[in-house]
């Protein structure tokens, strides 16, 4: 499977099966894009009135010798690998602890219904923060590394309870042999010295909740008192970062149908000296004027585009920035099963409510369907764990023919849930959001090799 396209001036051609990327000139292109459909006569017929024949011939021999060496017209490897995979035998890695079901600010867009989650307020307890780590220790098998993230609602509304799961799972990794990476999300308002301390102490990672410009973040992220948070933590955000040496952390913004020029807000904490950037499209029902439409793609393109050249404009200068989205490894990437999977929801990552129920991950708390268990009986519904470990790029009929599968391996299932209820579906402008992104990152990455 070959995919093709054009920006920033390249010629870029992706094999999809090997990974291998191209950027060639325009007749390389164009005999590329006729190749399988054709053989050598029919293609030099088709291209001749635009290109010299011997150059036409050459090419056609280049191309074979790539195809020889498997770096173009590849064979699909992963498919046959579907068996073994689902037959594997995952063991717990993460967990997503929602520390606090109750929230300060009242975010229009929260998929969480302002820490709610389709049930009560609540905060978790130290004993079910404590079950949690003895569960992941439990179910973790032979693996060291685990990771940790404290969420919400807003975490900093339980902190002390953060503090003292933090000092029990430092207290287990001892005697068990792991090692856990805590992470944090936080909307900031609660943000202060002391907390800050802990976090670059225990925190291996924070992020950091703020959607970009003032008047963008407070029309989004109002406190409950329906007044704008952006200066509440604006210059706490930029300390905690600054504090980090810009490192370890992700200003996290999303955009909606009301800031479709979001490349804006990205340079705007850009120019804050935020180093690590991550701006998302908003996850909405149509029926919300929030929503992103499909109207509204040309433009989201246009935005992506821009924020790309910005970025290669940038890059080596002392304004420079990281974009979560543009990060894409082509040198060796995820491992196959991450490829076939993706996330590991429901398998290797689960979120944990602040009663100790557990969910395959944070965005399904709350669906009595997939309640898979708690941290005091572990995981009673085997059925659930089954379906997402079935979950492929090959099991979503929309993802088998994709050129961008094995980049963003079937996407997100909880959205593929929300907007489908089947697991095995796609959220189809997320899609094409991602494949805009997947193709603006490897223009970055191709047009600074050029340099």
């Amino acid at each position: 499977m070959i995919h093709q396209y054009k920006n920033n001036g390249l010629n870029i051609v992706i094999d999809v099966n090997s990974g291998a990327i191209h950027v060639v000139d325009d007749i390389v292109y164009d005999v590329i894009e006729i190749y399988e459909e054709n053989d050598r006569d029919t293609i030099i017929s088709k291209l001749e009135n635009k290109y010299v024949n011997e150059e036409i011939i050459e090419v056609l021999d280049e191309i074979q010798e790539l195809i020889d060496a498997k770096q173009l017209f590849t064979a699909d490897e992963y498919e046959p690998l579907i068996k073994a995979f689902n037959q594997r035998q995952p063991v717990v890695k993460a967990l997503c602890l929602h520390i606090a079901h109750d929230c300060n600010l009242g975010c229009m867009y929260c998929f969480a219904e302002e820490g709610e989650y389709h049930g009560r307020r609540a905060l978790m307890s130290l004993e079910v923060g404590m079950k949690a780590i003895d569960f992941v220790i439990k179910n973790s098998g032979s693996r060291k590394n685990i990771e940790i993230d404290f969420f919400g609602g807003e975490p900093l509304m339980n902190f002390d309870v953060v503090k003292e799961i933090v000092r029990y799972g430092r207290e287990q990794e001892k005697i068990h042999n792991k090692l856990f990476r805590f992470t944090i999300t936080t909307n900031g308002v609660l943000l202060d010295d002391e907390i800050k301390d802990f976090i670059n102490k225990e925190m291996n990672n924070v992020v950091l909740s703020i959607d970009g410009r003032k008047e963008v973040n407070d029309k989004m992220r109002p406190t409950r008192n329906k007044k704008g948070s952006y200066d509440l933590i604006i210059d706490k955000f930029i300390d905690l970062a600054e504090s980090r040496n810009q490192d370890k952390y992700y200003v996290r913004g999303t955009f909606t149908h009301h800031n479709t020029d979001f490349s804006e807000d990205v340079l705007h904490l850009a120019e804050l000296g935020f180093k690590q950037i991550s701006v998302e499209p908003v996850v909405a029902e149509d029926n919300e004027d929030y929503a992103l439409k499909i109207s509204d793609l040309p433009k989201l393109y246009e935005e992506y585009d821009k924020l790309a050249l910005e970025m290669i404009k940038r890059h080596g200068t002392e304004n420079d920035f990281n974009f979560f989205h543009y990060m894409v490894d082509l040198k060796q990437g995820p491992c196959v099963y991450k490829r076939l999977s993706g996330c590991g929801s429901g398998t290797e990552y689960l979120a944990v409510t602040p009663w100790g129920d557990l969910y395959p991950c944070h965005q399904f708390v709350g669906i009595d369907e997939y309640l898979m268990g708690n941290v005091d009986d572990g995981i009673t519904r085997d059925d659930i764990k089954e379906e997402f470990m079935g979950c492929s790029v090959y099991t979503k009929e929309k993802c088998k023919n994709c050129w961008a599968k094995f980049y963003c391996s079937g996407g997100c299932v909880a959205n593929s849930y929300k907007f489908k209820g089947d697991l095995n579906e796609t959220y189809d402008l997320g899609c094409d959001l991602q494949k805009k992104r997947i193709e603006c990152a490897i223009m970055i990455k191709s047009s600074l090799s050029q340099i």
